[in-house]
Parts: C-alpha cells; structure tokens; sequence
C-alpha cells in the first residue's frame, strides 16, 4: 500500500475523512494519477486524495466503505472511509471496470473484461461466490436491479444487455440495444432500465418485466454514463464528445434539457436527494456540479488525472 498524500494526511488528523457535516462525501477514482479525490457535497470543496491502487476505475461505496476496482492489478480494492486505508485487496481477474453494490449492501458485482464475466462477491469481505460468464465481450457495467434479482450487463463489443439471475448465478437472456451499451440505471421501482449505447448514440428504455425495448432516444455523441433522479422523473446522460450532460424526461422519454460540462464526461453520481449532480469530466480533470432542479453547471471541482467515475455516500 502507498502512503497516504499529505493532504489527506492532515485530512485524518483533523478528523474529517468520514462526513463531519453530515453531508455525504462524493468519491472519485482518478485512473491517471491512482488517486481517490474526496468531495464534501455540502459545501463542493475538495477534501484531500486518497493515495490506492495503481489504476482505480470503478467505485461503490457503503456507510463504512469503499469498493474499488482497479485495472492494472486486476484487483477489487476495499477502503475504509473512516480512516482512510486500505483494508484489504482481492484478486478478481484482469482488467475490471464498472462495480455496483445490491441495494441490500450484501453483495458486490464486478465486470471483468478480460474474462468477459461477472464476479460476485460478498460485501464488506469481497468474498467471491460466483463468476459468472456473459455473452458479450470486455463487459463495462454490471448493474444491480433495484431489488436485486437481475443484474444488468453492458460490454464494449456488444450490441445487447446481458441479464443475470443473481440468485441462479447465471445469464438468462439478453436484451437487443445499440452499439456498444455502456451505463446502466435502474428507475427506483425497478420497472424500467435505461442503457446509453456509445457508438450508436441513443439511450434505449427498457421495460424490466417484459425485457423488451420501450423507447430509442437520441443522444449526443457517444453517450456513456447514466444516472437516475431518485423520483423516476429525470434520467441524466453524459455525451463523450459533445462534453455535455443531458436530461430525460421519463414520462414523454424525451430529452428535455441539456448542459456543457468538461471534456469527455464519463460516468456519473447523484446526492441522495437527487438535488445535485456530480460529473466525471476524464479529460478535464475535473467534477462538474449540476444544480438539478434548474439544471444549470454550478461549478467545477480540480480533482487528478483521468477520472473514471463518482460513487457519492
């Protein structure tokens, strides 16, 4: 393990790696400089970097943790939030991306792409249980389905969703989308998916029960990643090369607004409340907030090099 920055360093003698606010923090991996930026969303200041990993990509992250996986090791890697290090690393296969946790907190799902499967393990241990193998190939995202029976799958040579039964531990069936299907949301009820297929440019709705295509919506270019407004009425899609952030109205499924962000923004988080935004801008070196409410760029946050994500907690 490397030592931790200084910054954050005297982030921990100071007491505040865990919320001193009661807000909830925003947690970055920035690949390039293997960095985890800390980000206080009550007040948008960035607290200090988390020094992990070789090449942090995906995040999730629970009351007392951080779940990440990290591409150049082939590892899931576990922090502890309240003091900062690393508790303990996992080998999981070569080249993992996209992480998600059940909304139980028990389990874990990590897209490995050079096995072109789906690890399961147990959370906080990072126990494996199952490895499970899907159909298309360099699996990206692995998303849970609100009540965590399915698991959705997107993959960089694809032109479907993979579906797993997570209590059979085995893919089901599939869903036709785009090219490329990159992020996944769920809507809070678990009754529609949305899937953003980068080099087709739309995001495809996905009714859940009946796993079938309800809508193809058109994008910028090279939409990446999704996230959900905890209301259902909103979902935000970041476009990669337009750097622009935009907005679905999900009762019309029609894009309703959109907002310039940094460069190549990529995957995406939303407070709690859904009233704030957080945008992984990997070419920028940046986090832009977005006021939801008005749907207007509050600010930029200086983070490291090539962002991957935002996990908020």
């Amino acid at each position: 393990m490397r030592p931790l920055s200084p910054i954050l360093l005297l982030a921990l003698l100071a007491g505040i790696v865990g919320p001193a606010t009661g807000e909830p923090l925003a947690y970055v991996p920035n690949e390039k400089s293997a960095t985890v930026s800390v980000i206080d969303t009550a007040t948008d200041q960035r607290r200090g970097d988390i020094v992990v990993g070789q090449r942090p990509r995906g995040a999730a992250s629970d009351a007392g943790h951080l779940y990440l996986t990290d591409a150049k090791s082939g590892s899931l890697l576990v922090v502890d939030t309240r003091s900062g290090k690393l508790e303990r690393t996992v080998r999981i296969g070569d080249s993992p991306e996209g992480i998600s946790l059940s909304a139980d907190g028990k389990w874990l799902a990590v897209a490995v792409e050079d096995d072109n499967s789906v690890v399961l393990l147990s959370a906080p241990e990072g126990r494996e249980v199952a490895r499970i193998k899907v159909q298309g190939r360099n699996p990206e995202h692995a998303v849970f389905s609100p009540d965590g029976r399915w698991l959705y799958v997107s993959a960089e040579e694809a032109e479907q969703v993979d579906i797993v039964d997570v209590a059979a531990r085995q893919q089901v069936g599939s869903i036709a989308v785009g090219k490329r299907p990159r992020g996944i949301g769920f809507l809070a009820d678990g009754s529609r998916a949305y899937i953003a297929c980068e080099m087709a440019g739309k995001v495809y709705a996905v009714d859940v029960a009946s796993r079938r295509v309800v809508a193809e919506i058109s994008a910028g270019q090279y939409p990446n990643g999704v996230a959900v407004h905890p209301d259902g009425k909103r979902v935000y899609i970041s476009n990669g090369r337009d750097g622009t952030v935009m907005a679905i109205d999900t009762a019309s499924n029609s894009v309703v607004a959109t907002v310039e962000v940094g460069k190549r923004p990529w995957n995406m988080a939303l407070t709690p409340d859904g009233g704030k935004l957080y945008v992984a801008n990997g070419r920028s070196g940046s986090v832009s907030v977005i006021d939801t409410g008005s749907f207007k760029k509050l600010l930029d946050i200086d983070v490291g090099e090539l962002p991957w994500g935002v996990s908020i907690r």
